[in-house]
């Protein structure tokens, strides 16, 4: 399937629909703590995007073909669930870790975004592998500009990982975005450096880690949807989606308070 390049028109509702995603993890991270359920964040969620933003909340009876439709607005993935963690009664404790996975469509453009949050002080192990996470996806958007390849993103986020003692879950990626949830190309997160597709200017895709404290294997649960780590082992996920442009790239879910670029990686900017 052909590629899409994004027009100046689409990227500027891309640059929204991103940055109304980002701020909708903004708004929610006072509120992930100790005692809170996943069913709350999601509630919260589902009320800022509609009633504050205006947005709609991409997941929420997302049916991809096999699946049964997807019940919440947001995916909550607490300790060992990789991703598409349903929301519901399950309560946070203090020493967890959970990835929140906001796509919002705003004008009906989607912007998708997650990130990392610790409730409470989080074991050192526990905050190692965020920390690498946040890492490995930094260091697959700093490949990216035009004349690189997808290769070259999955190859540094999976050497990254790996030195770190980690792996990399490999049935999920990174996919392109737009008008539609899920577009080509799919983005790896492993991989060969000049290999897989050329980068254009104009492509927008997401980048989204998954890394396993232990092993790389993965088992969905009896609801469909949730992803877990089938030895257990605890796993971290970061997401940002991306533009490339003329000279590099545009990371277009941006807000006040995402996080920054991790400073040991500022001398590795892509040339």
């Amino acid at each position: 399937m052909a590629i899409g390049l994004k027009t100046p028109q689409d990227i500027e509702r891309m640059r929204i629909a991103g940055k109304l995603a980002a701020e909708v993890l903004d708004y929610i991270a006072p509120f992930v703590k100790a005692g809170v359920t996943t069913g709350e964040l999601d509630r919260l969620c589902h009320e800022y995007m509609v009633s504050v933003q205006g947005t709609i909340p991409a997941p929420l009876g997302y049916c991809p073909p096999g699946y049964r439709p997807y019940p919440k607005a947001i995916c909550t993935s607490v300790n060992n669930q990789v991703c598409h963690g349903i929301p519901g009664e399950k309560v946070l404790k203090k020493g967890d870790v959970v990835n929140l996975d906001i796509t919002t469509i705003k004008d009906g453009y989607h912007g998708d975004t997650s990130r990392m949050f610790c409730v409470g002080e989080p074991s050192i192990a526990a905050k190692r592998l965020c920390d690498v996470t946040l890492e490995c996806m930094w260091l697959g958007i700093l490949q990216v500009k035009p004349g690189a390849h997808l290769g070259d993103i999955g190859h540094v986020i999976q050497q990254h990982a790996e030195k770190n003692g980690f792996s990399v879950v490999r049935e999920f990626c990174g996919h392109g975005i737009g008008t539609k949830f899920h577009e080509e190309p799919q983005v790896l997160h492993y991989g060969k450096p000049g290999t897989l597709t050329e980068l254009k200017a104009g492509m927008i895709f997401t980048i989204e880690p998954m890394i396993n404290a232990g092993r790389r294997e993965i088992r969905e649960l009896a609801d469909g949807w949730t992803i877990v780590t089938k030895d257990h082992s605890l796993s971290a996920q970061w997401e940002h989606t991306v533009l490339v442009t003329e000279t590099g790239f545009e990371v277009l879910t941006v807000s006040p308070g995402m996080p920054a670029m991790p400073a040991s990686l500022d001398n590795r900017q892509a040339a």
